[in-house]
């Protein structure tokens, strides 16, 4: 059994690192901010909650375990609110979008010039 728990625990921490590997190559690769902030929110959050769960499974005291836990909860909580904030900002400051970018959802529909129209 402890086995096991030392396989499921190294594989998800492995797992862990995969992913917040990943999110920083999407940091370098991205060439906006907006898909800067998404990479770097989702990705390292899901990352760091695999890796911090495997960690949780190597624990034997509850306490440790639950500390575990709970910043990996408070991360799932804060992580988004604060990348939304930051990316709210970012836009309403007049950071460019990527030229890849075909609808802007946040343009006021007022300013919005419908392309068929002539």
């Amino acid at each position: 059994m402890n086995v096991l728990v030392d396989i499921v625990s190294g594989a998800l921490m492995l797992v862990g690192a995969v992913f917040v590997l990943l999110a920083c190559l999407g940091l370098l690769r991205f060439d906006d901010l907006f898909s800067r902030v998404h990479s770097a929110t989702k990705a390292i959050t899901f990352g760091m909650a695999l890796a911090m769960v495997g960690a949780a499974l190597q624990l034997t005291q509850a306490v440790d375990i639950v500390r575990l836990l709970l910043a990996v909860a408070l991360q799932l909580v804060s992580a988004p609110v604060s990348s939304h904030i930051v990316a709210r900002a970012a836009y309403h400051a007049g950071t460019e979008l990527s030229p890849l970018t075909s609808v802007d959802e946040l343009v006021d529909h007022d300013e919005q010039v419908d392309p068929r129209v002539e």
